[in-house]
């Protein structure tokens, strides 16, 4: 019994007698090495009591010189390590022939198939193989009706070329399935955006065009080390024109040591309609906008607190949320305009921004002022889900005289002209959400500015979020007697001033002068014009 064996090697250990003095005995132990002593030897030992019984189990069987030959040791280690105690090769996928990994694969969807081929270089060659691509393909692009109504001689020259297709380069019908894809999806977007709203100049089904390209979007925050931290997890707040995206966490990192922080548009390379896009899949990104983080609350702009947040700008339509106490990242909100959107975020790389094509002047010796009249202007004013202003302005002119400092001005409200003067609906304020808390942030709004030419293409367009500070000047308007506010934004290609009066007997405010600048340069270089 393997009871008693181990007993007798236990006192064999402390008791065994010379090697010479050893006789062999004809028996064979189980794991098939000879019996290293003589049975008549193990009968005759005493057998260990408790006291005398050792304590530790060593598998050391290195013997005391003199007492044990190197075969006998040998032996004893043979019957200590039986075999049960050996470890068994485990089973794994990728110790499997490549017929049965062949055999699963052809089970897999395009998607899981992309996956699999990213494992080990293998899985790369087995997941493109063309029977199974083909067998994707042909599911997927069902051919013509018209192949069915072939003559027999034509049918024989169809299939002759398609047994010749099986003999392509491995992954062609892999790329042909990924082309024709992108090029279908391309073409229902394409369908989708082609319909232009007439007061915006934008396509009027953005929402259901990002929907069917499968489009989201995400941020990516590097710290000083060159480590990122891709914060996926967004609600969408889709307006007229523009998307609100808000990001928050509680694990955010540390403000202090974070550097960049990246926004991405990020597309499924295989977009699906019957499901939503998956997060483990292949993708792409393309980058639309890289902020720096370094020195945050001095190199920005501070647009509003309340009692838990202080809300800090970054150029284009980032907006951060710090926690008061902490000074950490509460929530991180961007304003998208929906001007070109699709192509920036799906047209860029992983590194470089997609480039706007310039635009072609059309030049009109006619009008002696090209280019200074017949802008039209929808402008949105709005804070979360509240909408505070949604209007269209036109006919907007600049006469020579006007443009100076560099800039063409538009005047759209005027101070003098009570009749166009707009009340906003509503309280103004910027909601925003983390997943404890909610607040809003009195006197803070975004802005979104949508600028035609006379031909009805968008001219000058952005989202942004601003604020309305407290004006030192008095109201010199009869009609209205209150407080003062006014808003400022600008950017490389214009400015926005907005001066506000607050009713305190109805309690709203009232725009009462709204200009635009639009910077010459950039007029001159739409127009091809020399002003």
């Amino acid at each position: 019994m393997a009871t008693g064996r181990g007993r007798a090697l236990r006192q064999y250990g402390r008791n065994a007698a010379p090697a010479a003095d050893v006789v062999a005995s004809p028996g064979v132990a189980e794991v098939g090495t000879p019996w290293p002593f003589a049975p008549a030897a193990v009968a005759a030992a005493p057998r260990p009591g408790r006291a005398t019984r050792p304590r530790n189990r060593s598998r050391n069987f290195a013997a005391r010189p003199g007492e044990c030959s190197e075969p006998v040791n040998a032996a004893i280690k043979s019957l200590y390590l039986t075999p049960s105690m050996k470890r068994k090769p485990s089973l794994c996928i990728e110790n499997m022939p490549s017929e049965m990994l062949m055999k699963i694969f052809t089970y897999l969807d395009a998607v899981s198939l992309l996956c699999v081929g990213c494992v080990n270089k293998r899985f790369y060659h087995l997941a493109n193989d063309n029977r199974i691509w083909l067998k994707i393909f042909s599911s997927c692009f069902q051919p013509k009706r018209t192949i069915w109504t072939m003559k027999s001689d034509q049918a024989e020259t169809v299939s002759l070329d398609c047994a010749a297709l099986h003999d392509r380069k491995p992954g062609y019908w892999k790329k042909e399935y990924i082309f024709k894809q992108i090029a279908a999806v391309k073409t229902r977007v394409m369908r989708l955006v082609k319909p232009v709203d007439p007061y915006t100049g934008l396509p009027c089904k953005n929402k259901e065009a990002m929907k069917a390209s499968g489009l989201s979007w995400i941020i990516v925050l590097k710290d000083k080390n060159g480590k990122e931290h891709v914060m996926e997890k967004a609600n969408l707040l889709f307006k007229d024109t523009s998307v609100t995206i808000l990001w928050y966490s509680t694990s955010w990192p540390c403000l202090d040591i974070l550097s960049t922080l990246k926004l991405f548009g990020v597309t499924p390379l295989l977009p699906e309609q019957s499901r939503a896009p998956s997060k483990n899949g292949p993708r792409r990104r393309s980058l639309i906008a890289e902020y720096h983080l370094a020195n945050l609350t001095e190199s920005s702009v501070a647009v509003g607190a309340d009692k838990l947040v202080q809300l800090f700008s970054l150029n284009p339509g980032l907006l951060v949320g710090l926690w008061k106490e902490k000074n950490e990242i509460a929530f991180v909100m961007v304003s998208l305009h929906y001007h070109q959107l699709l192509e920036r975020s799906t047209l860029g790389s992983a590194t470089l921004q997609y480039a706007l094509p310039p635009n072609k002047p059309l030049l009109d010796d006619v009008d002696p002022e090209y280019g200074l009249h017949d802008y039209n202007l929808h402008l949105d004013m709005h804070g979360g889900s509240c909408t505070y202003l949604c209007g269209t302005f036109k006919n907007l002119f600049c006469r020579k005289g006007d443009i100076e400092n560099g800039y063409l001005r538009l005047t759209v409200v005027s101070l003098k002209d009570n009749t166009k003067h707009l009340p906003l609906i509503g309280t103004v304020g910027l909601s925003w959400e983390t997943d404890v808390f909610k607040g809003n942030v009195k006197d803070c709004y975004v802005m979104d500015v949508t600028l035609l030419d006379e031909t009805g293409k968008p001219f000058w367009c952005f989202s942004a979020p601003v604020y309305m500070e407290l004006s030192s000047n008095a109201s010199s308007l009869y009609d209205y007697m209150g407080h003062i506010y006014t808003t400022d934004y600008a950017d490389s290609e214009g400015k926005v001033c907005v001066e506000l009066v607050w009713l305190e007997e109805t309690k709203e405010y009232f725009i009462v002068h709204l200009v635009l600048y639009i910077s010459t340069k950039k007029v001159n270089n739409w127009y091809g014009t020399n002003y």
